[in-house]
């Protein structure tokens, strides 16, 4: 098994191959508007950091957001194209999902508030439960302004970029400055951990979520209306 994970719904453009049992090689680039451009390479770096080709991967998994339209998109149209090609089964995995698993992976346990930057002064948010078996998501993805959220969410220890950009409102940090008995929460999606929950998720037999992208609303940019043709008469 070579599970190819590749995730484009936050800051990070991030690349990882998964072997079944662990993560064995991962590429991200930080880079909030150039997600077409660093795909690519981050691919192909991490098939050379595990010494592999295109042709030893078995399957994909896609960060299915909610994220910005144009990043999410890149993504997902990426790791179809990927699996096409190669003729390989291709699932899609919700990144807030991916974030509380890293987060999990890290030792937090109990509530837990994703929330990453949907722009436009807002975030997307869930809420998760974290034990010792896993993670459950309780509620969400919402898209919402930081403030508007329900107060029992806010209170709640967070992972994603919602409080370093809303930290009058998420006043928890997700860096391990305030966080939880000094668990160092993720800031960004992994497509590491994304692959890692996505395996762990197929040997249980679980669903996975499908491959429509979850964009919550509306694209920024839209296409213009057709202009009306002069008729002659």
């Amino acid at each position: 098994m070579l599970i190819l994970g590749i995730d484009t719904s936050t800051t990070a453009i991030s690349v990882a191959l998964h072997d079944g049992d662990r993560v064995v090689a991962e590429a991200t680039t930080l880079d909030a508007r150039a997600h077409a451009e660093h795909l690519a390479p981050g691919i192909r770096a991490a098939l050379d950091e595990a010494g592999a080709e295109p042709r030893d991967v078995t399957g994909v998994v896609v960060g299915i957001g909610p994220g910005p339209f144009t990043g999410l998109r890149v993504g997902i149209v990426s790791g179809r194209t990927f699996a096409f090609a190669l003729g390989l089964p291709v699932h899609g995995l919700c990144s807030l999902d991916a974030l509380a698993h890293e987060a999990w992976q890290s030792g937090h346990r109990g509530g837990l508030l994703v929330a990453t930057d949907a722009r436009r002064k807002e975030v997307y948010a869930a809420e998760f439960v974290l034990d010792a078996a896993g993670l459950t998501r309780v509620a969400g993805p919402v898209v919402s302004r930081a403030a508007e959220l329900d107060g029992s969410w806010r209170a709640l220890p967070v992972a994603g970029r919602g409080p370093l950009l809303y930290p009058a409102d998420l006043a928890r940090s997700a860096d391990g400055a305030g966080g939880p008995s000094g668990i160092r929460l993720p800031l960004d999606v992994s497509a590491g951990a994304l692959a890692d929950l996505a395996v762990l998720r197929l040997a249980a037999g679980d669903p996975l979520d499908g491959l429509e992208p979850l964009y919550l609303r509306r694209p920024d940019v839209s296409s213009a209306p057709p202009s009306k043709k002069s008729t002659l008469g």
